[in-house]
């Protein structure tokens, strides 16, 4: 066999093959069939060809794909790898290639975008690579203080420094052997970034007599980048928020002979030119003309365009090297000297690094590439024709800083601070490293509680305001005032305290931003020639938001410390009259900060995500954008803990699951420990795992023999009930039954064991059955029956002989919402399956009296209401159908 594939129980992908080659044909493979769509988008983003599929709304980041030429910087990297790395790549690619087509019958969203399943070049993982990150370092911040200083002034430039709208950060922090319970150091942490469904982080094990690594994979990409564990050595990454892209105000015009030049250094010189046509599904092509100068791709503005325009400049483009050299390399690290030797060829993302070996030995560095040049390019957008911006090579070696007990990475200023201009406030790392002071012996379990923290240090400032606001008269007013003043200062999710100050703090963005201090940016830049895509980043309100801590302290600004207290003082009594004078209740901030994830298609309008605790600046950062919206579409993309004691000690979660396929069990089964910071195994004893070929998957179970009950619905598929087996339909059954969307079936909060046990005690019962509806052969719905007499519904109505108890949970569909008459269509079956025992007479439903939308499908399949009923767990309302009923015409 070419290699072996077994998963856990969470279905997290093992692959052990009998060499590296082996191993990456086996990882592209699995890459293939647990995320085809997920890394076919990816390709198509590489590429700038996603709006021949999501349609115009995907044509601005198309275009942007095209102009800075990350295809064809992928492929020039691509050819610049060592022919060992290359060849590692490629057969990555080629399992991609092997697999993709098994994959996209079951990943229900190719059908719905009309897209099939394409090939990927030898440099496509490069390109992913490169469009994944392309916007890392954030350099569309450059025209927003372009833009500060053109409005206010120079001397405002760096008034709204921070980490912005698109930045990425992550917490990661390290403690050594001599203050962990077990002898040997702990990393742990957690890498903020866009959630996405799926998500951008695969937990995978890749294994070969050269090496055996657990980590985080990036979908697309071969090996283990960014945090892993070989067993003798574990490191951890976060954005170094290092300034490492450069734009170049650029001068071209056109030639007699229909090309492009570009001011330079050196006078006119020829610019690369020509143009390429956009796909657009529904509206035709757009054209779009390719420009690159001496500097760099021209990403805003042309010739076209009165001669202004803007290029990028970036280490990948110049230097033609990505860094992929190091990914193989990182697989065989065994120590953290290897690990240091290997990052000094890293290049981009820029990191700082964490890592630890099983000889306790240490490393924190700074990895990536930082080109040497003036001060002035990390700030705005420089002149192409000035010599003096050119780059002088590139800063080497890197930071480094000794550890000593503890070491915390949060995105502030730290070692990194040489290399960037903007950092994270320091709350975060200031918080991990509180909490870790706490304790001298730490273990892998105790670290949930530091991901988990809510403590909101960056409130100060404004609570701060609050305590001077003594004009306050109003009683609602004066209300609020103390009722925050009280506060712990903890944004969890069930605190309505949390609520309030986020009503204040959005009231006073906005203030703020309307102010007239602030009146020449506007509520939003809208400055040709600037794309669409980057209006996040010239948009006021989210600036003012994110630099909220220092606009209210008065570092510099333009607001004197009266002008900040009035700003403050009237937004307290406007949100006292809308939240407590306005009659409405006020809800817990989980109720309003809930999760928003990103999917490639467009996102069920009546999908309800869960509630989070948290906020951008805790180390629980579930990052909402204050006066724009309390959803959270950034936050963990995963959570880990590395012991260097045991392996198998270490604990790692994803927010949504393993698998990309929508009705798989494994899709999301992960997203309610991730919402309530539980983590679970790394497993890395063979013998718990299940081999591929033996392990029971979700349609386990579905052929005509196993089925108690089969019928073929005209125009919606074949539908059959299995028995469900506990042991082999856990994980489906847990991510199910636990989702929120499931919440009226009771078991919001139960831990896989709890489900397991109480699907083996319904095993036991000859009273009670449960079933899973399969449509062609996919789990679709979750059935169960019961006799009522033995059930202790029977004691709250008056039961006539005949009566079949049923309970009934449709699955989940992928984010989609499920065609019309899909429920109807199951309903039906289960209905025709009760009636096919002539002894029942008369179906009984008992659905949550607050769940109406169950209620009203229960009356359009003519089912009779009957009386509300107290039960020890809920409020229910019960209905029947007649066996006549149900086959009336």
């Amino acid at each position: 066999m070419r290699n072996e594939v077994y998963r856990d129980d969470w279905g997290i992908p093992h692959l052990r093959a009998a060499d590296a080659l082996e191993l990456a044909h086996a990882q592209g493979r699995n890459a293939a069939l647990d995320r085809a769509w997920q890394i076919e988008v990816e390709r198509h983003r590489a590429q700038g060809t996603t709006a021949a599929f999501l349609g115009a709304e995907a044509v601005e980041w198309d275009r942007f794909a095209r102009r800075s030429r990350l295809d064809d910087t992928a492929r020039r990297c691509f050819e610049r790898l060592s022919p060992e790395t290359a060849a590692w790549v490629s057969s990555y690619v080629d399992g991609v290639n092997a697999a993709l087509g098994e994959d996209a019958a079951q990943a229900t969203e190719f059908a719905a975008a009309g897209l099939a399943p394409g090939v990927w070049r030898p440099w496509t993982p490069l390109g992913v690579w490169l469009s994944t990150h392309i916007l890392f370092a954030g350099f569309p911040t450059k025209l927003w203080r372009e833009e500060v200083a053109r409005r206010l002034g120079d001397d405002a430039t760096e008034l709204f420094a921070t980490d912005g709208p698109g930045t990425s950060g992550s917490n990661g922090w390290l403690v050594t052997s001599e203050r962990t319970a077990t002898g040997s150091p702990i990393i742990a942490g957690d890498p903020h970034r866009f959630i996405e469904d799926p998500g951008v982080y695969q937990q995978i094990r890749l294994a070969c007599p050269e090496f055996d690594v657990v980590g985080l994979a990036v979908p697309g990409v071969p090996g283990i980048a960014h945090f892993g564990h070989t067993g003798h050595v574990a490191w951890a990454i976060t954005n170094a928020m290092a300034d490492y892209q450069d734009l170049y105000r650029e001068q071209l015009r056109r030639t007699p002979a229909g090309g492009v030049e570009a001011l330079g250094p050196d006078g006119w010189e020829p610019a690369a030119s020509h143009t390429e046509t956009i796909d657009v599904a529904g509206a035709g092509t757009v054209p779009v003309e390719i420009v690159e100068t001496g500097r760099g791709p021209v990403i805003i503005g042309g010739p076209g365009d009165g001669g202004e325009a803007v290029s990028l400049r970036h280490p990948p483009r110049v230097t033609g090297d990505l860094g992929f050299d190091v990914l193989p390399a990182l697989l065989r690290a065994r120590t953290t000297a290897d690990l240091d030797a290997v990052l000094d060829r890293w290049v981009e993302p820029v990191n700082v690094v964490l890592a630890a070996d099983t000889a306790g030995a240490t490393l924190h560095r700074v990895a990536g590439h930082v080109p040497v040049r003036p001060r002035a390019n990390r700030l705005r957008t420089v002149p192409a024709w000035d010599p003096a911006y050119a780059w002088q090579g590139r800063h080497a070696p890197m930071e480094r800083a000794d550890v000593h007990g503890t070491a915390v990475m949060a995105n502030q200023r730290g070692i990194a601070a040489p290399f960037g201009i903007e950092f994270a406030p320091p709350h975060r790392a200031d918080r991990i490293q509180e909490l870790l002071d706490e304790s001298a012996r730490w273990t892998a379990e105790d670290m949930a509680a530091i991901h988990m923290d809510t403590y909101l240090a960056s409130a100060r400032p404004l609570l701060g305001l609050l305590e001077e606001a003594a004009g306050v008269t109003a009683p609602e007013a004066v209300r609020l005032r103390d009722r925050l003043l009280r506060w712990d200062r903890r944004m969890d999710a069930g605190s309505t305290d949390a609520t309030l100050y986020a009503a204040l703090r959005a009231e006073v963005v906005h203030r703020l931003a309307a102010h007239p201090a602030f009146g020449p940016l506007g509520r939003t830049v809208h400055r040709d020639p600037y794309p669409e895509l980057f209006r996040p980043w010239l948009a006021t309100v989210p600036r003012v938001a994110y630099a909220l801590e220092g606009l209210l302290t008065g570092k510099g600004g333009p607001l004197s410390h009266a002008d900040r207290l009035a700003v403050v003082t009237a937004a307290l009594e406007q949100v006292a009259l809308e939240q407590i004078t306005g009659g409405q209740p006020v809800v817990p901030w989980g109720e309003v900060h809930r999760l928003a994830p990103w999917q490639a298609l467009p996102v069920d309008p009546g999908e309800t995500w869960p509630g989070l605790a948290g906020d951008h600046d805790c180390v629980l950062s579930t990052s909402s954008v204050p006066g724009i919206t309390d959803h959270s579409a950034r936050g963990p993309a995963a959570r880990y803990v590395w012991d260097l004691a045991r392996r198998e000690n270490s604990l790692w979660v994803v927010p949504l699951g393993t698998s990309g396929v929508p009705a798989d069990a494994h899709h999301r089964d992960q997203l309610p420990l991730w919402v309530r910071g539980e983590l679970v195994p790394v497993v890395t004893d063979w013998n718990l795992l299940h081999r591929e070929e033996e392990r029971p998957d979700m349609s386990a179970g579905t052929s005509a023999e196993s089925a108690v009950f089969e019928r073929e619905v005209d125009g919606f598929g074949t539908v059959r009930l299995v028995p469900v087996d506990p042991a082999r339909d856990i994980d489906l059954l847990h991510s199910w039954v636990t989702e929120d969307r499931a919440r009226f079936w009771g078991m919001g909060g139960y831990s896989r064991e709890q489900v397991l046990e109480t699907y083996e005690f319904l095993d036991s019962l000859t009273t009670h059955h449960a079933y899973l509806a399969h449509r062609d052969g996919v789990p679709a719905a979750l059935f169960q029956t019961y006799e009522p007499e033995a059930d202790p519904v029977g004691a709250c109505y008056d039961v006539r002989p005949g009566d079949h108890g049923v309970h009934l949970l449709i699955g989940p569909t992928g984010g989609t919402e499920p065609e019309p008459g899909y429920t109807g269509a199951l309903l039906s079956v289960l209905v025709d399956y009760v009636f096919s025992d002539p002894a029942h007479l008369r179906v009984v439903v008992e659905p949550d009296a607050r769940n109406t939308k169950a209620i009203a499908r229960m009356v359009r399949a003519g089912f009779e209401l009957g009386p509300e009923i107290e039960k020890p767990e809920k409020r229910a309302r019960l209905a029947f159908l007649s066996r006549a009923a149900a086959h009336r015409d």
